[in-house]
């Protein structure tokens, strides 16, 4: 701390997050400072621009607010923008699924930031210690929400198949993982892919296996987005506690079984490729209209169109 007792930084942080100040402008006349000035300062002390630490903390107090109860359109203006659609894209883009599949739970609503800081309800900071370095682009981040946005993009694709082609036997006895059960159809691949990550979740959270849900497709739609949420979130707050080495001992397995959580992760995401593959070329084969949407399911060319 500064020997006149000023801590310079949370002066800083008070006029990015003032309730009032919205603008680069108005950040830096609360710190009676110029706005280059500031935004130096302030990107210096950080590593983080005053407007994006703004965007970004106000989009964590808004999932904790989302999940607490609050509606959509009232968290949307809360949070500063000026319409219900621009906050579902910007929430979207940030947490992989809408506003509306934010979950109740326990677990701190995080965005990666390499600086640490985080909103902490009520209406309070945290600053995390957080591996030098971190990034959104790290391959990790961007394998999670390539799968997630992938998934809802062939579900959406498998609603133009008609009821044949969705549950027609594709390769006769073909299974994707050993211990599972058939994989023969289209309909059999979704219903597993959103499956794998339900029953990992069961695992993590020390929660009852689900039971067979069926594969009908607005079903699966509707489970992907709930399990989406709910897997992005527990992945981010494992990788905020820096528990890829922790373990996890799955006593609803006979004999119970001991699983290194980095490698869980690691094998939904493989499991998860190879299926979204196969699924893709099953969909372009009988709709060939669709090869261009669809693309080849290149994560690069996925982040190219997400901007």
């Amino acid at each position: 701390m500064p020997k006149n007792g000023r801590d310079r930084l949370r002066e800083l942080l008070d006029a990015v997050l003032h309730e009032d100040n919205a603008t680069l402008g108005d950040m830096a006349a609360g710190a009676y400072i110029s706005p280059f000035h500031f935004a130096r300062q302030f990107t210096r002390g950080t590593g983080e621009s005053p407007v994006a630490l703004r965007r970004r903390v106000l989009l964590e107090r808004a999932a904790w607010e989302l999940s607490s109860g609050g509606s959509v359109t009232e968290v949307a203006f809360a949070a500063g923008y000026d319409s219900v659609e621009g906050f579902s894209r910007a929430f979207s883009k940030a947490y992989g699924h809408p506003p509306s599949a934010t979950t109740e739970d326990r677990r701190r609503r995080w965005l990666v930031a390499a600086n640490g800081i985080h909103f902490h309800p009520p209406m309070s900071l945290w600053v995390a210690r957080t591996p030098k370095g971190r990034s959104d682009m790290d391959p990790t981040t961007l394998l999670l929400h390539h799968d997630v946005d992938d998934t809802r993009e062939l579900l959406a694709a498998a609603g133009a198949l008609t009821d044949e082609q969705y549950r027609r036997v594709r390769i006769p006895n073909f299974t994707v993982e050993s211990f599972q059960s058939k994989e023969e159809s289209i309909a059999a691949v979704l219903a597993h892919l959103i499956e794998t990550k339900e029953m990992w979740l069961a695992s993590i959270d020390g929660a009852d296996m689900p039971g067979e849900r069926g594969d009908d497709l607005s079903g699966l739609v509707k489970r992907h987005e709930r399990v989406a949420a709910r897997w992005l979130d527990t992945v981010r707050e494992i990788d905020l506690r820096g528990g890829w080495g922790d373990t996890l001992i799955d006593a609803l397995c006979d004999p119970p079984e001991s699983f290194v959580i980095g490698s869980v992760i690691a094998h939904v995401l493989g499991y998860s490729a190879h299926r979204r593959y196969l699924v893709r070329h099953w969909i372009r084969t009988e709709l060939p209209s669709t090869a261009d949407e669809l693309g080849d399911g290149d994560p690069i060319a996925w982040l190219q169109r997400r901007g």
